[in-house]
């Protein structure tokens, strides 16, 4: 600890460049503690807390601005609780209460909720699960020769696409293609359902094969878009206007451009026995994160399912507003994912 003087004052110099940027020097300081001290007194308050690598000076007449380790001091110790109104936790609610029985699609909606209310980049991640299986499929006449397949994993992904046929999807066709599904491909593995699966289909169906094979090719593109992870971004160009990361805004929007040291960090995140990180300035183990915060949050589910979900915005965000929603959303999206309630007819 650095006692309660020297923590006013670094509170003051976070709290002051948060908000504008700009350094903070002894004069405003004497006017902003809450009791009467000399600028002498404070300038040898803040060259210690610059020989302990709290603060720094830029220029050598100016004031001084809050370092990374500073950071992590102002959050853990310092920072002003924060609650939100029962107004914001109920705007949220309803955001994520919409999409709550669709793992990817509830992700998908806080990911975007994220960016809005921290105004950072923000993204959410599904980790490959090889063990994955179908649970169910589904067909739905749509007219004109068209039908959506609808297909439910056992983790709980949901993928569908619309198939047009060359011919009308009657009854027997569609009792022909549940026949073939619950012979070959419930219970059977995403990994598994390939080309070689349906063409094992033909000596079952005969001249059928022609007409669902349309729909059997639509299949195997949705178990294989269900066996692999994903990792999905909002909000990058939000970066752009964050000026404390300067020039390393363009690095980090290559780095989320480019998606694979950020995947690697989240697969090994799920990895660990975390279930939150808030990762400040040279925690991040990513280069080109160092000059970030960056939060991440996992979740497990449906028993075998892990993804993750977080934002990246400079060092100089507004902490204790941004970090109060940021743990609500995490929180609430942890409830539903427990809750589950997957039901397929």
């Amino acid at each position: 600890m650095i006692g309660e003087r020297r923590a006013a004052i670094l509170g003051l110099i976070t709290d002051y460049y948060i908000k504008t940027g700009e350094p903070l020097g002894s004069k405003n300081l004497c006017n902003m503690l809450p009791y009467p001290i000399s600028s002498a007194t404070i300038r040898n308050e803040m060259a210690y807390l610059t020989s302990v690598g709290f603060l720094e000076q830029r220029h050598t007449s100016g004031g001084r601005v809050p370092t990374k380790a500073a950071y992590r001091y102002y959050i853990d110790n310092l920072m002003p609780q924060h609650s939100l109104s029962p107004f914001e936790k109920q705007q949220i609610n309803e955001v994520l209460s919409i999409n709550a029985s669709d793992p990817e699609r509830l992700l998908s909606d806080a990911a975007r909720l994220l960016s809005e209310l921290t105004g950072c980049a923000a993204f959410y991640s599904t980790v490959k699960d090889p063990l994955d299986c179908v649970q169910g499929v589904q067909l739905i006449p749509a007219g004109n020769n068209k039908v959506m397949l609808v297909m439910l994993s056992v983790g709980g992904k949901i993928k569908s696409s619309v198939c047009r046929l060359e011919c009308n999807p009657d009854e027997e066709l569609i009792a022909a293609f549940y026949g073939i599904a619950q012979k070959l491909i419930i219970g059977t593995p995403l990994t598994e359902v390939n080309m070689s699966l349906i063409q094992s289909a033909a000596p079952l169906l005969g001249a059928r094969i022609f007409d669902l094979l349309p729909i059997l090719s639509s299949l195997t593109s949705l178990c294989k878009e269900a066996a692999e992870g994903s990792l999905v971004i909002n909000g990058e160009v939000k970066l752009l206007s964050q000026e404390e990361l300067g020039e390393n805004a363009y690095s980090l929007l290559l780095l989320l451009a480019k998606k694979k040291k950020l995947e690697g960090l989240l697969n090994e995140f799920a990895k660990t026995n975390m279930s939150t990180a808030l990762f400040i300035g040279d925690e991040n183990p990513v280069y080109e994160l160092k000059s970030t915060a960056t939060a991440i949050a996992k979740f497990n589910y449906n028993r075998v399912q892990t993804a993750t979900l977080g934002f990246i915005g400079s060092l100089r965000i507004d902490y204790k507003t941004i970090l109060p929603r940021v743990d609500y959303i995490m929180k609430t999206v942890s409830n539903l994912l427990k809750e589950g309630g997957f039901k397929y007819e």
